[in-house]
């Protein structure tokens, strides 16, 4: 019922992803990062409630990703309805996809990242993810924006689109976590619009100032 990418961008340091679906709230559902850890994706028919930060916590723990999702998945007696997708800090990826799921569904793997999905309206909608953010030359956030008009153009969601959303982690700058949880019309171009208002004008303004991870006053233990 989603379709979802997570990347690494090399150049910044950055990790992020970007999802959407034929229902509600697809960024509180499917979408995890941590800076210490990687991206997650979790979706599905019936989508895990913890897969998501349970496959982070053992690549925080030094797993490769295609070892953490092996190992979380193989722990659930519901994973033929659930699917799973996840990125170590460097764009290493690997993911499950239970039978259940309706087709057309699975994942892509790329050099920085993967795209996954089920009730795909066609065979190019992962394909076309990719490509449009390989061969794209905007900045991280755009890239994955236009792997997300690429996948609705190419057959998306079968059953339509109602919601759409963006995470994207960078250790110098603020988080750009970003959802349209209902939009009946038009949900990524919603999120293109929500992604500008953020990242420009006042608000982007006071977002430089709060604190990021690489912030050298921070106090550590």
């Amino acid at each position: 019922m989603t379709f979802s990418i997570l990347a690494h961008d090399p150049e910044t340091g950055a990790i992020g992803g970007a999802a959407a679906t034929g229902s509600l709230c697809v960024g509180g559902w499917v979408l995890r990062g941590d800076l210490n850890a990687g991206m997650s994706a979790s979706q599905g028919a019936a989508p895990s409630t913890f897969w998501g930060e349970e496959v982070l916590q053992h690549l925080r723990d030094g797993s490769h990703p295609e070892d953490a999702v092996n190992h979380v998945t193989s722990q659930d007696s519901g994973r033929a309805y659930r699917q799973l997708a996840a990125m170590d800090l460097l764009g290493n990826a690997a993911a499950f996809t239970g039978s259940e799921n309706q087709d057309i569904k699975g994942s892509v793997t790329f050099a920085s990242g993967i795209a996954s999905g089920n009730m795909l309206g066609d065979n190019s909608v992962l394909g076309a993810m990719t490509e449009a953010f390989v061969a794209s030359d905007l900045t991280f956030e755009r890239r994955l924006l236009a792997a997300l008009i690429a996948a609705e153009g190419a057959g998306s969601d079968f059953r339509g689109l109602l919601s759409a959303a963006m995470l994207v982690l960078h250790p110098d700058r603020p988080p750009v976590t970003l959802r349209i949880d209902y939009h009946p019309d038009n949900p990524i171009g919603a999120l293109e619009q929500l992604y500008q208002k953020a990242t420009t004008g006042d608000y982007a303004d006071w977002a430089r100032q709060v604190p990021v991870l690489s912030d050298k006053e921070r106090i550590l233990d």
